[in-house]
């Protein structure tokens, strides 16, 4: 059976990690299997991939203190041509998004604190970027929150605004963009979590009204619905984990059924499951991934691919399609310093 190319982003010598680029992988769509196909790009420190809705192309941060974006094109056996790179304005990207119309692309600087806006031209190549737009304040956490921290872009799939969270000042930013302009317009008031929340990253519900946050600093999950107008209101917050000890969530995501609900635990090394039956989600089961530090995770068919970032590995699971609860496929998949799983 053909398989599908997976692309695996990481920390490079310059940021400390092990690995030298973006790696590509086959995965058979029955098993679950990854068959590594090594490194098919070297650029610096790709934490983040995120592909174009329509065309071949594949975009990564470089989380560099001078950061920027680097483009590419996806050929046969997820082999990667540089389209292009271009400066973020910030230092550390750690995110990215396209728009859903693949007219423009969406930039988090970690470091910056700020949300940048490159226009994509009609092969998918990055121009100069066409706004940046810098956030104000800090969070309780001295150590984490002195400053801003722009954590993650998620555009909204239809007329709503494009929602960026940050984790320094405990918030989540509302704007609209000018497709003419490639400029940002905020949309106020932004949305504030509980303080020292350190809200990471969101996901969205299919049904367009719910997302949760992933709080990195506080260790829980807020839920949200949105209004007609965008606005979002907190439904209430559950714990990430019910392990004890120090746990930093990190990925967070919707199954596609929208029945349930994936939560990465670093420091605890699970994979929490969360049921959407109710107003609140339900934790039905917290699985262990084999390592200690899941940063990211990526839901496929039937499968889950976990990203140890300290253990080198990518991990691959069944997921139950009744009780949305994932189990270990196979040994894992050596990767040095995985950041991110694209499939």
């Amino acid at each position: 059976m053909t398989g599908t190319i997976v692309h695996i982003g990481g920390y490079t010598a310059r940021t400390g990690g092990r690995g030298e680029g973006i790696v590509a992988a086959r995965r058979d769509p029955g098993s679950g299997a990854l068959t590594p196909l090594g490194t098919v790009a070297v650029t610096p420190a790709p934490s983040f991939l995120v592909r174009h809705p329509t065309l071949p192309v594949l975009y990564a941060v470089n989380e560099l203190p001078d950061g920027q974006v680097s483009a590419f094109g996806v050929g046969v056996e997820g082999a990667l041509t540089p389209l292009g790179v271009r400066s973020t304005g910030g230092a550390d990207p750690c995110h990215l998004a396209v728009a859903p119309d693949g007219g423009h692309l969406f930039v988090a600087n970690y470091g910056g604190g700020s949300v940048a806006v490159l226009p994509l031209d009609g092969r998918g190549v990055p121009g100069e970027r066409s706004d940046l737009v810098v956030h104000e304040g800090r969070g309780p956490d001295p150590e984490r929150q002195g400053q801003a921290h722009c954590h993650m872009v998620s555009p909204d799939p239809g007329p709503g605004p494009l929602l960026a969270v940050d984790l320094g000042t405990d918030s989540v930013y509302r704007y609209d963009l000018d497709a003419a302009s490639g400029r940002l317009t905020p949309r106020a008031p932004r949305v504030r979590t509980a303080p020292g929340t350190g809200p990471r990253h969101l996901a969205r519900h299919p049904d367009g009204r719910r997302c949760w946050l992933a709080g990195e600093l506080d260790a829980t999950v807020t839920a949200y619905e949105s209004t007609a107008d965008g606005a979002l209101h907190q439904r209430g917050r559950v714990a990430a984990s019910d392990r004890a000890g120090h746990v930093q969530p990190s990925e967070i995501t919707v199954g596609p059924d929208g029945r349930f609900l994936y939560v990465g635990n670093r420091g605890a090394g699970t994979v929490a499951v969360f049921a959407l039956d109710g107003e609140l989600p339900r934790l039905v089961a917290e699985v262990e991934t084999g390592g200690e530090w899941p940063r990211h995770f990526a839901l496929t068919g039937r499968h889950l691919y976990v990203a140890d970032e300290r253990a080198d590995m990518i991990r691959v699971f069944w997921v139950d399609p009744e009780s949305g609860v994932p189990s270990p496929v196979g040994e894992p998949v050596p990767t040095p310093s995985p950041t991110c799983v694209l499939p």
